[in-house]
């Protein structure tokens, strides 16, 4: 919620983990020189309007369909269908 709020200035409520993906970026001999856990999260908005910043250049309201149409991290459209289907369980 803190990082949320700090990078975009959105008040939100985490709901549920959606998924998880691991990013490993390897130098031109293939070793690993950076290794990332992803772990995304169901959240709701509270309040706030996006922030662009440094770290975020651009910032829309979408449904996950509208994902096909743009160059998303692979797995993506996966993670945000789990996350609305966390946000229609019931508590």
């Amino acid at each position: 919620m803190r990082e949320v709020r700090e990078e975009t200035r959105l008040t939100i409520e985490p709901v549920a983990l959606a998924g998880f993906r691991e990013a490993i970026a390897r130098d031109g001999d293939g070793r690993v020189e950076r290794h990332f856990v992803i772990l995304p999260f169901a959240a709701r908005w509270l309040a706030g309007e996006p922030r662009l910043s440094e770290e975020l250049s651009d910032a829309r309201w979408l449904r996950p369909a509208d994902l096909a149409t743009l160059p998303t991290t692979p797995g993506l459209a996966a993670i945000v269908a789990t996350a609305f289907e966390r946000l229609e369980e019931p508590d």
